[in-house]
């Protein structure tokens, strides 16, 4: 591993708590392919983890629940033949899926009125394609 991955600010995933498994990737094969274990399989206990902050842990588990399986979550990695990369490639999505599932809510949208003279734009630059479309019915062309 090329060390911690970053959730946010100075939290990071500990590796002690990181469940690896390796199995053989699915899909077409070679000499060597079928007998090596590039698949990567990545466990992290999210209900059971000490590493995060009480608030951003609730917010975690309330947002990756469909994807939890008795509080742990999951990730695959099977895209490169080698199983270093594979590993690589597990724990930046675990880091990412982290941090996103930690995110603080989006501020509420405030409701803003429309400047009058946009929509005054936009109806002209309606009513000029009108009159342009208007012109192009070729009556009185004879």
């Amino acid at each position: 591993m090329s060390g911690p991955y970053v959730i946010r600010g100075s939290v990071s995933l500990p590796e002690a708590e990181l469940l690896w498994r390796f199995s053989r990737s699915s899909g077409p094969g070679g000499q060597h392919v079928n007998t090596s274990d590039t698949q990567v399989e990545l466990r992290f206990d999210l209900a059971n983890t000490e590493a995060l902050p009480p608030v951003w842990k609730e917010r975690a588990l309330e947002r990756l629940a469909p994807r939890l399986v008795g509080g742990v979550v999951s990730v695959r990695a099977s895209e490169h033949r080698s199983q270093w990369r594979n590993r690589e490639m597990a724990a930046v999505r675990l880091a990412s899926l982290l941090a996103e599932a930690t995110a603080p809510p989006p501020k509420p949208r405030r409701a803003t009125k429309i400047p009058r003279g946009i929509n005054e734009r936009r109806l002209r630059n309606k009513k000029q394609r009108s009159e342009t479309k208007r012109g192009r019915t070729g009556q009185g062309w004879s």
